[in-house]
């Protein structure tokens, strides 16, 4: 894992999906072993954690000393309040909801994350396909943030490719996940850098 991490030392973020096999129908790893890879990776770590009960849990993984802890708002009984906990140890807040989420709830409350994740697969498998049908509510949300003035970014997870990253920021995506694009790649640094520069143009035309 330390090789692979080394491997996307030029990306932002290390995208890391803590699973329980409960919220979603598989299982990875908990704390201990984000602790490892946040000693060892490069770069700032970005865990997006799938699982139930995130009051209990999340807070740990910015303990650990990550970056970025993203919970979904499917699975939260108070996302405000664990944002605003999340902030306090020093972490930025981050809350995911799946393809079939309506994001309004989340509009008068956008200063409170600084990250929202819109899932644009079902949460809990690697390499499956874009679902466009998620952009509508994507779109919703940059409009929102923008006559708002919120700086909040709007990130998007699950098969974000050369095809698809850039109708995801024609959208008003800012921030991008990306696995099988990347390390299913001849050179990942080309990978990382094509999919930078693709999403970039794409958010700066008319």
């Amino acid at each position: 894992m330390q090789a692979d991490l080394a491997r996307i030392a030029t990306a932002d973020f290390a995208h890391v999906d803590v699973m329980d096999n409960h919220f979603v129908p598989n299982l990875t790893f908990g704390p201990q072993m984000v602790e490892r890879i946040q000693a060892t990776s490069p770069i700032p770590l970005d865990v997006h954690l799938m699982i139930t009960d995130p009051e209990r849990w999340a807070p740990g993984y910015a303990e650990i000393g990550a970056a970025s802890v993203t919970f979904h708002l499917e699975a939260s009984s108070d996302p405000v309040a664990l944002a605003r906990r999340l902030r306090d140890i020093g972490s930025r807040a981050g809350v995911a909801v799946k393809p079939a989420t309506p994001v309004e709830s989340l509009y008068d409350v956008l200063d409170e994350f600084d990250q929202i994740l819109v899932m644009t697969v079902e949460p809990g498998f690697g390499g499956q396909g874009f679902m466009p049908e998620t952009m509508p509510k994507l779109r919703a949300l940059a409009d929102e943030a923008r006559r708002r003035g919120s700086r909040v970014w709007l990130q998007v997870d699950g098969g974000i490719s050369d095809r698809t990253i850039e109708i995801a920021a024609d959208a008003g995506a800012d921030t991008f996940v990306a696995g099988s694009a990347v390390y299913g790649a001849d050179d990942i640094e080309a990978a990382v850098t094509r999919l930078r520069d693709l999403a970039r143009a794409a958010s700066l035309e008319p």
